[in-house]
């Protein structure tokens, strides 16, 4: 606790800094209000909870994720960018790239990935700042971060479709009343499982955002050593992180809901369950090994795996591709939005 206070007291000396490090706290905020959508768009869509008692539970399991899966996905988006490149204000423009383009898709009601918004403009801006586009990203992350662009919906699309065919098949003989029952309550279990992926995969990349400005400021004598991974997270960075972006999960953001849980395709309880059920295991899993995958492309594959079992009409594949469309243009628009910022912070800091 002592730390935690000192860190803070710290930070608050530095005006710039401390501006900087609520943008970032505000960025998480709005991604739980923009992903809230994703953590639970099914259990809406299948009528198991009302929309607030649905954000509640979610909000709850996306800050118990604090105390899951260590800090591996933080690390990664910390060094997604070379460390001779990372100064206060590409951070700053980065985070207000992000911010801006995650504001335009949720006012189209468009789920796109919050995850790539904030690399997208942490990249875009340090592109700028170096003047250069080579030796400035990490190349490896950067290429395995957009290759997940299209693994990652893959793989919730494949578990998608092998959990509700296991279901299937295994209550094959059950009255459709007594499996809507067990699944309403299972769907409690697959929904809490979901949040805490999207808590734990989600929340570190601000963790990651905040590490890299603090380590490029106020604790630049220990930035090498953690470029190095020699320097761990305080933990109380952890705890504000996984509280922030749940708060925002509180606040919810219905125009998504309704994209992803009422027009991608029907959905009922057992449906339900096995999308959330696909997405965790995914999100588990690329956490563990510290890849910044995108909680939104995971379970909109899911959703799309699960209507598609039944019959591939069962989807609308309209709005999936405007979905799609939005992924595409995540990384490069929130690049160019923070290439603007980070022109525009140059012009006023001179």
């Amino acid at each position: 606790m002592f730390a935690f206070f000192h860190d803070i007291v710290h930070i608050l000396q530095n005006p710039y800094i401390a501006l900087i490090f609520f943008t970032a706290l505000v960025f998480d905020f709005i991604n739980g209000f923009h992903d809230a959508a994703n953590s639970i768009a099914t259990i809406v869509g299948t009528r198991v909870l009302r929309p607030f008692q649905a954000v509640l539970w979610a909000a709850w399991w996306n800050f118990a994720a604090a105390w899951f899966f260590g800090v591996h996905v933080a690390n990664a988006v910390a060094s997604w960018v070379h460390a001779d490149y990372v100064t206060v204000e590409v951070i700053f423009a980065g985070l207000l790239g992000a911010i801006v383009w995650n504001l335009i898709t949720w006012y189209g009601g468009l789920p796109s990935s919050s995850s790539h918004a904030l690399l997208g403009g942490f990249g875009g801006a340090a592109i700028v700042h170096a003047g250069k586009w080579e030796g400035v990203l990490e190349t490896g992350k950067v290429l395995l971060t957009v290759e997940f662009i299209v693994i990652a919906p893959l793989i919730g699309l494949v578990l998608g479709l092998f959990f509700t065919f296991i279901v299937m098949l295994v209550f094959r003989k059950a009255s459709p009343i007594k499996i809507d029952r067990w699944f309403r309550v299972a769907q409690l279990g697959s929904a809490a499982a979901y949040s805490l992926g999207h808590g734990t995969n989600d929340a570190q990349k601000t963790m990651g955002i905040i590490a890299a400005l603090l380590y490029a400021s106020v604790w630049k004598d220990q930035q090498v050593a953690f470029a190095a991974h020699k320097v761990g997270f305080p933990f109380w960075i952890v705890l504000v992180c996984h509280l922030a972006i749940g708060l925002g999960t509180m606040a919810g953001g219905w125009r998504i809901v309704k994209t992803m849980g009422l027009k991608l395709t029907k959905l009922r309880p057992y449906d339900g369950a096995c999308a959330e059920l696909a997405a965790a295991t995914s999100l588990f899993t690329s956490a563990s090994m510290g890849i910044p995958v995108s909680t939104t492309h995971t379970i909109t594959g899911a959703i799309v795996g699960v209507g598609a079992v039944h019959r591939l009409s069962a989807v609308r594949w309209g709005v999936a591709r405007q979905v799609v469309w939005a992924w595409v243009l995540t990384i490069p628009c929130s690049a160019l939005v923070a290439a603007v910022v980070y022109w525009l912070l140059a012009l006023v800091r001179h």
